[in-house]
This record gives structure tokens, sequence and C-alpha cells, in this order.
């Protein structure tokens, strides 16, 4: 039975997420400590005992859930289930730099200051209340792509996240994603509806965030991965460092193709996909993409214990 580990983006963070797994493994306490040190702040002590509005923030947010991602792999490592038991990695958006770090691409020190930098970069490329993102549901992709094109007019508004084959995010200028909103109703959409998130991710407008995540990737050591990731810009294998650092930088402007990405790795032989760290999001959209697969969340002690 072939394997992926696959790795949650913004939106699953929880306070006190990964807390019982540092509690359990000395290894995953390790991977926090490691956090805190590379950003010169406790933000162990943000995640487990913070608000949620600050624990929201894309800043907090990004490295936050690249910690309790890697805590979880940490505690599955000492636990005799490594990386290399895997045959590809994938991560949603800010996941693919938990991959990366997952397979040894990155330190972790590195991915959580280059995930600190890009929640700030991302934050500031557009000004808060001017852009916006919206869940179409019930429409494919090119559906949605269509739509979003249509309701530009002049403005950006474009397919973001392929999620599954019946939900995929639109993002771009507020008034231009509100206009598809409601032509995705008129044309049949089972629901559309706006997201609760503080920047337009992966669209047009986030041009100079990717202008800095290219500095940011310049100055970084990138090994090749132990395990081919799964990149979200071209849903297929990538292990040459310089290919891996010029993808991360389109990731920013490019659409998150998950339900590609799943699908490559089903064809190829995957049957038993773990989604490690917070949250049970990605499940529940590779269900709808690999209907046989295996499916396991891995972010509890609980969770490690059932794997073993």
């Amino acid at each position: 039975m072939s394997r992926a580990f696959v790795f949650p983006g913004q939106g699953a963070q929880t306070i006190g997420m990964g807390r019982a797994l540092a509690e359990t493994w000395p290894e995953a306490r390790a991977v926090f400590d490691e956090v805190d040190d590379a950003l010169g702040e406790k933000l162990s002590a943000l995640i487990w005992e913070g608000t949620a509005d600050d624990l929201t923030l894309t800043a907090n947010a990004q490295p936050a859930l690249m910690a309790t991602s890697m805590a979880a792999m940490r505690a599955l490592a000492a636990e005799g289930i490594t990386v290399d038991s895997a045959a590809f990695v994938a991560g949603h958006s800010l996941g693919e730099y938990s991959a990366l770090a997952a397979t040894g691409a990155f330190s972790i020190a590195d991915a959580a200051r280059l995930l600190r930098r890009r929640g700030l970069a991302m934050q500031a490329a557009v000004p808060v209340g001017q852009g916006a993102m919206a869940a179409i549901l019930g429409l494919d992709f090119a559906a949605v792509q269509a739509l979003a094109a249509d309701a530009s007019e002049g403005q950006v508004c474009q397919a973001a996240n392929d999620n599954d084959p019946a939900q995929v995010v639109i993002s771009g200028d507020a008034a231009a994603v509100g206009r598809a909103v409601d032509r995705a109703k008129a044309a049949g959409a089972k629901r559309a509806l706006m997201l609760p998130v503080s920047a337009p991710f992966h669209c047009a407008l986030m041009e100079p965030a990717a202008r800095e995540m290219a500095e940011a990737l310049a100055d970084v050591t990138i090994n090749v991965p132990v395990v081919p990731v799964i990149s979200n810009v071209t849903a297929l294998p990538v292990s040459d460092p310089d290919t891996i650092r010029d993808l991360l930088v389109r990731q920013i402007t490019g659409v998150v193709r998950w339900r590609e990405s799943v699908a490559v790795m089903e064809t190829a032989g995957v049957s038993e996909f773990w989604e490690i760290g917070a949250g049970k999001a990605l499940s529940g959209m590779i269900r709808r993409i690999a209907r046989e697969a295996d499916i396991a969340a891995v972010g509890t002690p609980d969770d490690v214990r059932a794997r073993l």
C-alpha cells in the first residue's frame, strides 16, 4: 500500500494544537522550541494559550501550522514511522512549506522564518477590505474559472484554489468577487459564500508578496527532498532545489491545484493519505477526489498511536 503525507494550509489553526504532542514526545516539543528560537518569540505560548484572533493573523498562523505538522512528523518518527515511508508528500498552500521541511528540503528554522515573512508579505500586499475570497460549491473548476473571468470587469477575479470536484475558491478585488458570487448562484452553484480571510490569496493582487518571497527564498538553502514533493503550481512531483525555489514564488499568485495533485498521487499508486497536523480539511477534500483511498488525520497522540 503506497502512502502519501499531506499537510494542511491556513484555516486549520486552533488554540491548543500540537500541545498534547509536545507533552507526550520530547521530539515534538523540540520543534516548537526550534520555531520559537527562529522567530525570537514564544509562538508556542500563542498557539497554546493565546487568542484565536491573534493565532488567525496570517503571520502567526502560517509558522504555527507548520510547527504543529512538524511536531506530528517528529512524533511519528519517534515511533518508527519516518517521512521516507511515503511515496510522495504534498501540502496545501503554506502546507507546501511543511511538506518541504518534513522531507529535509528546508530546516524547520528556515521554514518558520520564511512563513513569517510570507504571512507578513501576503497581508501587506493588499489593503484590508480591498480584496476578498469566496468558496463556490457545486460547479467544476472550468465553470468557476470562466465565471470569475466574466465577473472581473477590469478588476482581478481569479480561481485561486481548485480544492476538489465540487469546491473552488476564487480571489481578487472585493467588488469583483462579490459579482462572481452572485453569478455563481445564478449559474446553479449549490452554495457561494464569502470567506472570512484577511487578504485575497493566490491571485494577481499578491504580486508584491511574490517579489518579496523571491528575495527571501534567494538567501535560503534548499536541499533535495528525500521524498518527491507535489507542487501546488504544477500538480507534479518536484525534487530539484532551483525548481522548488521558483515554484514557491509562483505559488503566491498561482492556483493551488489540490484536486489535480491528489489525482496525480492516486494515479501513481497512492492508496493511503495521512493528513499531518491540525484539522481534517484536506481529508474531506481527498475523500471527494480519491474515493477508494484510506484517509487518516494525524494531529494528536491518539492519532499517532492509531497509525502504529
